[in-house]
């Protein structure tokens, strides 16, 4: 079974404009590098070069804010939803 992964509108040029992805479970990073692999460059813009979430994007497992869970390394089983969101600035 695997995991489904909620693209923002932002980043949908990556996946070919679909809206949701499927991924196999495993830790965050894993779940992240597979999307890589499947949708080059997009995982560029969720970590930073250091492979650490990027400061003004956020990511949900379920309900869950990865950044006070156990980041890169939360895991993420199968049948799990994430939901990648960038911040927004504006004024």
């Amino acid at each position: 079974m695997s995991v489904s992964v909620r693209i923002p509108t932002i980043l949908r040029t990556y996946t070919g404009g679909s809206a949701e992805v499927t991924a196999e479970p495993g830790t965050l990073r894993e779940v992240i590098a597979g999307l890589d692999v499947a949708y080059p460059g997009l995982a560029g813009r969720i970590v930073d070069d250091t492979g650490n979430l990027r400061r003004f994007v956020n990511v949900y497992v379920g309900e869950e804010d990865v950044r006070f869970a156990q980041g890169m390394e939360t895991t993420v089983p199968a049948g799990a939803h994430i939901s990648v969101i960038p911040a927004v600035a504006g004024g």
